[in-house]
């Protein structure tokens, strides 16, 4: 590195390209594609407009300032990429928000626009963007080369936008500046594969990282088979991807990261290979082909009726490829469609509801393909029971308007030693009842900047188990590690047509010096629409507990005395707290500063007040804590004083 650092490695050579190579995109314009959305978009980037995650309507500049934070507005320095201390916040901002205007999605949605248009002047912004980018950001110099998964997903946006151009006999090459742009793009492609082949992530960024580098390594030799070199990118980025696709996923489908949103993102850079292959007669395994298919299965089955999928773990709003405008861009469901397709899988497709336009740009002709058992029925949700990868489905009615879904977790906090997008969420559980969202995970709003609100959010009290101490499950040693990690597991586990139940435990708090081992069991009557959830404590001195109840911002709450009412349209929940314990209180708190409680995060660096209840007590020796959960329940009602809990419209800003 330190020979990189004084250029006397490294520097890669560019050797001549033979352009001669056949090549077939995997992408090209669908059929019926309705463009105005996208020239709309293209517009918009032509006068220098980006969205960029909570920041709405920038005015970046065309082409921006690439190496300054738009949210700081700090300008990283040009200094030698793999020394840069990235997570230095003085030093260059919020590195999320500098890397993602850098991913250069926004050149597809450019491309996109020339591609439904023939409109040159599309081009010539990708072309004015990419020159800029070159001499702003030359090789090995500054943030934008310090993180080997940036330039994966660089050329995998790249790789796309060069197909929608028409490739490398496309006639927006044929000027002597547009032969002079070809070569610079294709010299920056060959040194960015050969940093990646040189600085694969190998140690605590060995987990999405590493399969976003292979992806982009991959894409680019299929792309541009131009050099030698591209057959060695080629074998190494399958090799990677291939292997890593098993590590990092567990035979039942989950992955290892124990992230949901980082699922479905892994899916997408493990499917646009596949594709890529696929269109120019490369084979992926069988093993490999089947882990994504098992992945998706995850996805459809902790999926309520109305396509709300629990927030569980991290999630940054990151994306491999953005080939959708617009408001139809449900990530989940549209990665369903696509393997409804791919797999020719009924259940997928009846998850998806319908072919968004993803995958009809990514997929082309084999989109409108019908799928072959469609009239079959296949039943939904394809397992309740996820051993390997800790989730359990308790339920009733899925797919039906009467649906309810809970979600648990009793798996690992993370993937690897640091477990660095899990959080200390051990047998919290989250509740949907009619396709509406109640009990909800409340996410994880942010990364680097905020160092209270990622303690909060990835924290006990975020989720809906039991804390001890007022101390977290397992230990934060920083933004993205753990120095102490619970082990979760189900003990037991049984569904029928009258009752799902489950049971399990964690060792968390066996870390303290009166050890406590918290045992959790969740009943589903099915008949009675009652949920019991029973929190047993070993433990010789007294402590402090706390059970954590929080909900999503639509519901409206009353509490009562020891139990709450909860409603969200026709649909009401009422919540009895443990009873019969002398020092108990509880508490329903929204938007709180103080203690940092009631919060949701729906989208990366954003927040909104929710409510949340706690209920908590000083407690002593082996306890059974027993909390009822009753649904839409008509002979049930709430007799005990009330306080009416405002709507969210009705919260303070």
């Amino acid at each position: 590195m330190q020979a990189e650092r004084f250029k006397l490695i490294g520097k890669h050579r560019v050797p001549p390209a033979d352009l001669s190579a056949l090549v077939f995109p995997v992408i090209s314009v669908p059929r019926g594609i309705d463009p105005a959305p996208y020239l709309a978009a293209a517009n918009r980037l032509a006068t220098g407009k980006f969205d960029v995650f909570s920041l709405h309507n920038l005015n970046l500049g065309s082409p921006p300032n690439w190496n300054r934070d738009p949210k700081t507005w700090i300008e990283a320095p040009l200094s030698f990429g793999k020394t840069l201390d990235y997570r230095n916040a003085e030093q260059v901002g919020d590195i999320k928000y500098l890397w993602e205007p850098n991913r250069h999605m926004h050149l597809v949605t450019l491309a996109q626009a020339y591609a439904l248009s023939g409109d040159q002047r599309y081009f010539e912004v990708i072309r004015r963007h990419l020159e800029h980018w070159f001499s702003a950001c030359p090789y090995g110099q500054g943030v934008n080369w310090s993180s080997s998964l940036e330039l994966g997903i660089r050329l995998i946006n790249w790789s796309l936008a060069w197909q929608l151009l028409g490739g490398a006999q496309s006639v927006v090459f044929e000027s002597e500046k547009g032969i002079v742009f070809r070569q610079r793009w294709l010299d920056s492609v060959y040194q960015h594969a050969e940093f990646i082949r040189g600085h694969f992530s190998r140690y605590s960024s060995a987990n999405n990282h590493l399969i976003g580098e292979a992806s982009g390594l991959f894409c680019a030799a299929v792309t541009w088979p131009h050099w030698p070199q591209a057959a060695i990118w080629r074998h190494e980025g399958q090799a990677i991807l291939e292997r890593e696709a098993l590590l990092q996923n567990t035979e039942d489908g989950v992955n290892r990261e124990q992230a949901i949103s980082y699922q479905q993102h892994v899916i997408d850079l493990l499917l646009i290979p596949l594709l890529t292959a696929k269109a120019n007669g490369i084979d992926f395994s069988d093993a490999y082909q089947s882990t994504i298919e098992k992945m998706l299965g995850f996805l459809a089955s902790i999926m309520d009726a109305g396509g709300n999928v629990p927030m569980i773990g991290d999630s940054d709003d990151g994306m491999a490829v953005k080939l959708v405008q617009g408001s139809e861009d449900c990530r989940y469901r549209s990665v369903l469609a696509t393997g409804a397709i791919l797999f020719q899988r009924s259940d997928f497709w009846k998850k998806a509801g319908k072919l968004d336009d993803k995958t009809r740009w990514l997929l082309g002709e084999k989109a409108e393909r019908p799928i072959k058992d469609a009239t079959q029925h296949r039943p939904l949700p394809i397992r309740q029971a996820f051993h390997k990868g800790g989730y359990f489905i308790l339920g009733k009615d899925f797919e039906g308007p009467h649906e309810i879904r809970l979600v648990v977790d009793a798996g690992p906090l993370g993937y690897e030693q640091i477990a660095a997008h899990g959080h200390a969420d051990a047998l919290a559980f989250t509740l949907a009842v009619a396709g509406k969202e109640f009990l909800i995970d409340p996410g994880t709003y942010a990364y680097h900047t905020q160092g209270a609100w990622r303690a909060y959010f990835r924290g006990t009290s975020a989720h809906n188990t039991l804390r001890v101490d007022g101390q977290d499950q397992s230990v934060q040693g920083g933004n993205f590690m753990w120095l102490a990690k619970a082990e979760a597991t189900c003990s037991h586990w049984h569904a029928s047509a009258r009752e799902d139940v489950f049971e399990g435990w964690h060792d968390g708090y066996r870390r303290l010096s009166d050890p406590v081992t918290h045992q959790r069991r969740i009943h589903l009557d099915k008949l009675a629409g009652r949920i019991i959830i029973e929190d047993q404590l070993t433990m010789d001195a007294e402590h402090s507990i706390e059970l954590f109840f929080h909900f999503s911002e639509r519901c409206h709450i009353e509490c009562g005395t020891d139990r709450y009412e909860i409603t969200q349209g026709n649909n009401r929940l009422l919540l009895s707290l443990p009873e019969s314990v002398a020092n108990a209180q509880h508490r329903l708190l929204s938007g709180s500063l103080d203690p940092l409680l009631g919060w949701v995060s729906r989208r990366f660096d954003d927040k909104e007040p929710s409510p949340s209840i706690v209920w908590s007590a000083r407690l002593q020796g082996n306890t059974t804590l027993r909390s009822e959960i009753l649904i839409n329940s008509p002979n049930e009602l709430l007799t005990h004083p009330r306080h009416e809990y405002p709507l969210k419209d009705d919260l303070p800003n």
